[in-house]
């Protein structure tokens, strides 16, 4: 038999080992193991500890921030301007539920209408009536209520109505 001459096999006595040896190396490697649903639970755990770090700082900020500003730095407290009344922002703060269970507060006080439906779409629920009251403290045309607001909670699809300052 000749170099040239067919093989009973079909295949060179280099080709047949180049074969044997690239199936024992795809028959001794272990496939990698994934566990997929535990990447999702650390990822939505982190985001969970991650948004709740930075509600508590903005929380401990704006405590900060109105502890400040009742005081005048001499350990007095300030009296409140006697044209000024008190703002209660809760009504107008939704609290955004996530798929995961997370929430987020969102302060819609001050808001335009058309900034507002904006951040619905974004959110995924829906606007419903809109209505006006007169509030004291505020610019004609923005947000000073929301139905539901704080401590309801609000998940996508849900249904929000905004109660705007009166011009």
């Amino acid at each position: 038999m000749t170099s040239h001459e067919a093989r009973p096999s079909g295949c060179a006595p280099f080709e047949e080992e180049l074969v044997n040896a690239m199936n024992r190396y795809a028959n001794s490697a272990d496939a990698p193991d994934f566990d997929a649903p535990g990447i999702v639970r650390r990822t939505r755990r982190r985001r969970a500890v991650g948004i709740a770090a930075v509600a508590t700082a903005l929380i401990v900020a704006g405590g900060g921030t109105a502890l400040a500003s009742m005081s005048d730095g001499t350990g007095h407290r300030a009296r409140p301007a006697a044209s000024s009344a008190p703002v209660k922002h809760d009504q107008a703060t939704m609290l955004l539920q996530f798929d995961d269970g997370g929430t987020l507060p969102i302060d819609f006080w001050g808001w335009s209408l058309k900034d507002a439906k904006a951040y619905l779409a974004k959110t995924q629920t829906k606007l419903g009536t809109v209505s006006e009251r007169p509030v004291t403290g505020c610019k004609p045309g923005t947000v000073v209520a929301l139905n539901p607001h704080t401590p309801k909670v609000t998940e996508a699809g849900d249904t929000v109505s905004f109660v705007l300052c009166a011009k």
